[in-house]
C-alpha cells in the first residue's frame, strides 16, 4: 500500500519552518447536562504525538472537538503558537485538519474528486494520485464514493490529511474498519507528520506500533462527582 515518494511530492513535505505548540489550560468541557472533563491541561510540541485514551462516554470525542474548535468549552482555554486561540483563531483553523467518526466525503463524487475538493479547501500537501496510492485507492479514483466499503471511505477520508499542509492533525478512532495493512500504512503516516515537525492528537481502541510521545487518560467523571 505504500510507494516510494518523488523528488516533487518529498518537497511538498519538507518540515514546518515554524515550531507550532498547542497548549490545553484548565478546561471543563460538558456534553448536555454532563460534566465531562474538569480541568483538564496539557501541552503538545512539534513532534510530539498524543494518543487520547480512556472508557467510552468519558469525553474523549467532546475533547477533540473542543480542539477542533467545533464546540465551546465550558471554562478554559486553548492557546496555539503562544497565543490565546480566540485570538488567531482563523490561522489556528488552516493549520489544522480534522477528522472525526464520520467520514466526510460526499458519495455523489468519485474518490478523485473528494479529494480535489480537499486540496482545493486546504492545500500545499502531495499530488492527489500520489495520495491515493499512499491509501491503497489509487485503482478507485473514478469510481463514486458511495460504492466504497466502510474500510475504503475511511482511507479515502484519512488521504485528506496528505493533500494540505495542515500541521495539526486531530484525528478520532482513524483505525476503525481499516485492515491490519492499512492500520500499518496510517500508523507510518502519523509517525511522518511527527518527524516532520508536525502534531498529532488521536483517540483509538486500537493497538499499534506508534511510537507515541505521551498518552492522555481520561477518567470517568461520575465517578468522581458521586453519581
Amino acid at each position: 500500500m505504500t510507494s516510494t515518494l518523488s523528488t516533487i511530492e518529498r518537497a511538498s513535505m519538507m518540515p514546518y519552518a515554524a515550531s507550532p505548540t498547542l497548549e490545553a489550560r484548565d478546561l471543563c468541557c460538558r456534553r448536555g447536562d454532563r460534566l465531562l472533563l474538569t480541568r483538564l491541561s496539557f501541552t503538545l510540541a512539534r513532534g510530539e504525538i498524543l494518543q487520547i485514551t480512556g472508557a467510552n462516554g468519558v469525553g474523549k470525542t467532546t475533547l477533540l472537538r473542543v480542539i477542533a474548535s467545533l464546540m465551546q468549552p465550558e471554562s478554559g482555554t486553548l492557546h496555539w503558537r503562544g497565543q490565546l486561540l480566540e485570538k488567531v483563531r482563523s490561522a489556528y483553523l488552516r493549520d489544522l485538519s480534522y477528522v472525526g467518526h464520520a467520514d466526510g466525503v460526499k458519495g455523489s463524487l468519485s474518490v478523485a474528486e473528494n479529494l480535489t475538493l480537499a486540496s482545493a479547501l486546504h492545500g500545499g500537501g502531495i499530488p492527489i494520485n500520489a495520495a491515493l496510492q499512499r491509501l491503497g485507492l489509487g485503482d478507485l479514483a473514478d469510481t463514486l464514493t458511495h460504492r466504497l466499503s466502510a474500510g475504503q471511505r475511511r482511507r479515502l477520508a484519512l488521504a485528506r490529511l496528505l493533500v494540505n499542509q495542515a500541521c495539526l492533525w486531530l484525528l478520532d478512532e482513524p483505525f476503525t474498519a481499516l485492515d491490519k495493512p492499512a492500520i500499518k500504512t496510517v500508523a507510518s503516516m502519523l509517525e511522518e507528520h511527527a518527524a516532520r515537525g508536525g502534531l498529532v492528537i488521536f483517540t483509538s481502541h486500537h493497538s499499534t506500533d506508534i511510537t507515541i510521545s505521551r498518552a492522555l487518560h481520561l477518567e470517568d467523571q461520575r465517578e468522581w462527582n458521586g453519581d
